[in-house]
């Protein structure tokens, strides 16, 4: 199967002044991540704010978002859920419109054991012939993807690797040595991206890539061509970037660093809020360390 990229922007779901999802801002906000490094987009994911969405929304989002990028780079759809029968539902649709691959969250608050993530994964992998991405994210699940599970999934032909945001370097270690070279590992935490290159990593799921996608870029082919002092001090350069984009929960510093530079996607739904005024000060003095990688759409230009 191919392999949707290194760097893959989990993009923000941008919302109209009424709060209803901006489709055409989506695809203008899909496009702009691929002019500037990424290579691909994860669409509705937990950046994209998927607890909130409802399923007719989620599924246009990968239709608008699939039809606008057209080639240009990798969709990736989150098709996860703590509903089995949803997920499958959701994925089946998704296949239909041609997304390139899915994204599936581990089941959120039932708390379900390993065997029972196995099985989730694998129930979902076996009806799609889509190439298939488990995330494991405990912090937002509870239950931890131990790495004993993740090894089982990777036998599966279409379980092509996994987003590990659990920051544990030894269990993301481990799932490297005893998977086959051909399961991917991309790094849920910016921060973790180039520790996690350097055990044998493939990429990132990124937040920060909405705003510095070439400098990421260039982070990741800097270790890869053995200019490892190069991407340390790019990672070293950026690490304050990736601090203050999870100052407070996940997409609400992002959504704020985006407006602020010009770029709308109105204001997380409810129950998440726009950051307080001292939070969102922290943002926008941090983004004056920076150089902007993103083509700034002007409302005037949107029409």
């Amino acid at each position: 199967m191919e392999k949707p990229g290194r760097l893959l922007t989990a993009m923000v779901t941008p919302f109209d002044r009424e709060g209803k999802v901006d489709y055409d801002q989506a695809k203008r906000l899909a496009l702009a991540l691929l002019d500037s490094g990424s290579d691909g987009v994860v669409v509705v994911g937990t950046t994209g704010e998927s607890p909130t969405l409802t399923n007719q929304e989620e599924i246009r989002l990968f239709a608008e978002v699939k039809q606008a990028v057209s080639g240009h780079g990798a969709v990736i759809a989150g098709t996860g859920s703590n509903n089995t029968t949803e997920a499958l539902a959701t994925t089946k649709a998704a296949e239909k419109i041609g997304v390139d691959a899915c994204l599936l969250v581990a089941p959120y608050y039932n708390k379900p054991t390993q065997e029972g993530l196995y099985e989730y994964f694998k129930t979902i992998a076996q009806s799609t012939s889509l190439p298939c991405i488990p995330y494991n994210v405990p912090a937002r699940t509870v239950a931890n993807l131990a790495a004993e599970t993740t090894i089982r999934l990777s036998k599966i032909d279409n379980i092509i690797g996994i987003k590990e945001a659990s920051g544990n370097l030894e269990q993301i270690s481990r799932i490297i040595r005893e998977t086959d070279d051909d399961f991917l590992v991309w790094s849920g935490n910016d921060s973790d991206t180039l520790p996690i290159l350097a055990i044998g990593g493939y990429g990132v799921v990124s937040v920060a890539s909405h705003i510095v996608g070439n400098q990421l870029k260039a982070m990741i082919e800097n270790y890869l061509i053995g200019k490892v002092s190069e991407a340390a001090k790019l990672h070293q350069h950026l690490l304050p970037l990736f601090q203050a984009l999870f100052i407070v929960s996940n997409p609400i510093p992002i959504k704020c660093a985006l407006n602020h530079l010009g770029f709308e996607v109105g204001k997380p739904r409810s129950p998440l809020t726009e950051p307080d005024e001292k939070t969102a000060t922290i943002i926008r003095d941090t983004l004056k360390n920076y150089q902007i990688d993103l083509k700034i759409v002007p409302a005037a230009a949107k029409s």
